[in-house]
């Protein structure tokens, strides 16, 4: 054979370009196929068997349209290009993707087709809803959250949220991903394929799912409409509204659906109801519309009837390769949880092993730094050793010193004991003195008494002695007078010779108990100045006793021993205030003539040596009486 009957056998073929959701893949066509078998080309290099969703789509003028699979590829409307693009797109849409969608390719490319609706807005979908979409979309893209992976900012190049709501609210980029990234977390564990059914789950409820819009009108008023085709039925909107249908025609109700060039008829099964009639302006349009209404009527037809084998064996290996996957995907979650226990485990025992060297140097370190300080300490304990020696032998100097104290303490307390012996015995002493002082004083105004009586006496002797002369007219000599006054005394004054008498007794007496109480009262002083000088010592030794404010407590108990009686006498007052100074203070007296017979001519002579004693006290009416007595050479005792 010739090389020209080679070429001529050779087929002649052109290029095309399938463009898929994710993918783009190129076949050379025969000049003689059909649509139908570029279509089956292109699945089976999909691996698509679940063919009846899908179509090849390409765009004239405008215009999107549909290869017809029973018409050769050139022999339509495509557009002249080489290659010639072809747009792999599901053409119908299922009522319940959960039930419908077999293969796992099926719904993966039914994930992106919604998906990338949704994103263009050709879909409308909630603020809310986006953001759990978009969150199944990271699930299914990126797998499970990990935070030591996937770092804020990861998302900012992925497209996941309208533009509509991105500009919705007053929210940075940043903040829509830490939305999204909080429901990314909460998907642990989903697989792709379920989250991609879960998106397709979510996508299905929305209104604007699955439906074709097209512009139509009615004849009668000329109205513009919106006519939509979806899996359920036929469905007429208003321009401005493609949420809520004016009327709806489900493909249960049709009976009949007829065209003619620009008009087209929906015949309700129902006789009575009105008979819907619409035209486009494109002859074109009414073609594609009658194409959407036998395929989705046909797959509604289909889904209610008995699945043929081939559907049915799909169906079973769909669900082993599910229950495959779901085990595949069980047993990978364990491995992973597995993995990151044991990556855990291993970072623990890491973790443990860098702790347990650093023990291990801090111990070394540490045992380096006891050796330092055992020698410090060696050395701190001879240091301590020598020290506890000197200790010890202060110790004992201390228990002297102790013993020492304790003596003299003893000492002084017995002192303290004698000493105020002492004062108990001054005290006695003291109130033997003012009972004495107070006697004396007695004594003294009684003699006062009675030698004011003998000078009252010794006056009317003198009257009458001058009384008797002026009758005569006689001098009166001073023998005659003493004579006078002998019989005058023997005659009528028996009791003035008498106290004459009495009162030279007293005389004497007062002298003698004068000598005894100066020598008492010499003896009192020179015991006195013994307390004082003790207790002087007494005072420098203890400072802060308080040995002299017990004495004047006793001076006032001596003071409150007296009674109301007599008031403190003025030497003990004296006493208080100069410690003992001295007994002795001078006072004036009037001296009184013990020889009545010159009491008033005969002068007082200076004696040759006096001592003074002050004794006061209130006797009689409180008036302070004071005692002057003097020892003259002639042993006369003046009163």
């Amino acid at each position: 054979m010739s090389i020209t009957g080679l070429k001529r056998k050779q087929p002649k073929t052109f290029k095309v370009k399938v463009i898929t959701m994710d993918a783009e893949m190129e076949f050379s066509c025969e000049i003689k196929w059909k649509g139908k078998d570029l279509f089956d080309q292109v699945c089976r290099a999909l691996g698509l068997r679940e063919t009846w969703f899908f179509g090849l789509q390409y765009t004239i003028k405008g215009m999107p349209s549909w290869l017809k699979m029973d018409k050769k590829v050139l022999d339509q409307e495509i557009p002249k290009e080489d290659p010639v693009s072809f747009r792999f797109l599901a053409k119908f849409y299922p009522e319940k993707v959960e039930e419908e969608l077999l293969q796992e390719i099926t719904q993966h490319l039914f994930f992106l087709q919604v998906k990338k609706q949704i994103l263009d807005e050709e879909i409308y979908c909630s603020p809310e809803a986006t953001i759990l979409l978009a969150s199944y979309a990271v699930q299914a893209k990126y797998g499970d959250y990990d935070p030591d992976f996937h770092k804020p900012g990861f998302l900012a190049q992925e497209e996941l949220l309208p533009k509509r709501v991105l500009h919705l609210y007053q929210m940075t980029p940043e903040m829509w991903e830490e939305r999204i990234a909080a429901w990314h977390a909460g998907h642990r564990g989903i697989a792709r394929y379920e989250a991609e059914m879960n998106y397709l789950k979510i996508a299905q409820d929305l209104e604007m799912y699955g439906v074709n819009y097209f512009p139509i009108s009615q004849k009668k008023n000329h109205t513009d409409f919106l006519l939509g085709v979806d899996a359920k039925g036929i469905h007429v909107y208003s321009i401005n509204n493609r949420f809520s249908p004016n009327k709806s025609f489900e493909w249960s109700s049709i009976r009949n659906i007829s065209y003619s060039e620009k008009e087209l008829t929906i015949k309700p099964i129902d006789k009575k109801a009105e008979v819907f009639k619409f035209f486009s302006s494109q002859p074109k349009v009414n073609k594609l519309i009658m194409q959407l209404f036998i395929g989705n009527h046909d797959l509604f037809m289909r889904r209610r009837r008995v699945d043929p084998i081939e559907i049915q064996q799909m169906k079973a290996q769909a669900r082993e390769e599910k229950a495959r996957k779901k085990t595949e995907h069980q047993r990978l979650a364990r491995e992973k949880q597995l993995r990151e226990e044991a990556e855990r485990a291993k970072e623990e025992l890491e973790r443990r092993l860098r702790e347990a060297e650093d023990e291990a140097r801090q111990a070394n370190e540490a045992l380096h730094r006891s050796e330092a300080a055992a020698e410090l300490l060696a050395e701190k304990a001879q240091i301590a050793e020598d020290e506890a020696k000197l200790l010890a032998q202060n110790a004992a100097e201390a228990e002297q010193e102790r013993q020492r104290l304790e003596l003299a303490a003893q000492k002084t307390k017995e002192e303290k004991r004698l000493m105020e012996h002492k004062m108990r015995e001054a005290e006695l002493i003291a109130m033997k003195l003012v009972k004495e002082s107070d006697r004396r004083a007695k004594e003294a105004a009684h003699l006062k008494q009675d030698l004011q009586e003998a000078k009252e006496a010794e006056e009317k002797v003198k009257q009458k002695l001058l009384d008797v002369n002026k009758r005569n007219h006689l001098p009166c000599p001073p023998s005659f007078l003493a004579d006078a006054k002998d019989v005058i005394a023997d005659k009528g004054s028996i009791k003035l010779d008498l106290r004459d008498i009495d009162l030279k007794r007293l005389s004497l007496e007062i002298e003698r108990e004068r000598l005894d109480y100066l020598d008492k009262s010499r003896k009192f002083e020179d015991r006195l100045k013994e307390l004082k000088s003790e207790i002087h010592s007494l005072k420098f030794e203890e400072k802060h006793a308080g040995l002299f404010s017990h004495w004047n407590e006793l001076l006032g108990s001596l003071d409150r021993s007296s009674g109301k009686a007599y008031k403190t006498p003025t030497w003990i007052k004296a006493f208080e205030a100069d410690v003992f100074d001295s007994l002795q203070r001078p006072f004036l007296v009037h001296p009184l003539n013990a020889d009545n017979s010159t009491m008033l001519h005969t002068p007082v002579e200076k004696p040759s040596f006096q001592t003074d004693l002050l004794v006061a006290g209130n006797v009689g009416t409180g008036t302070r009486k004071q005692i002057k007595v003097q020892q003259h050479k002639t042993d006369v005792i003046y009163i």
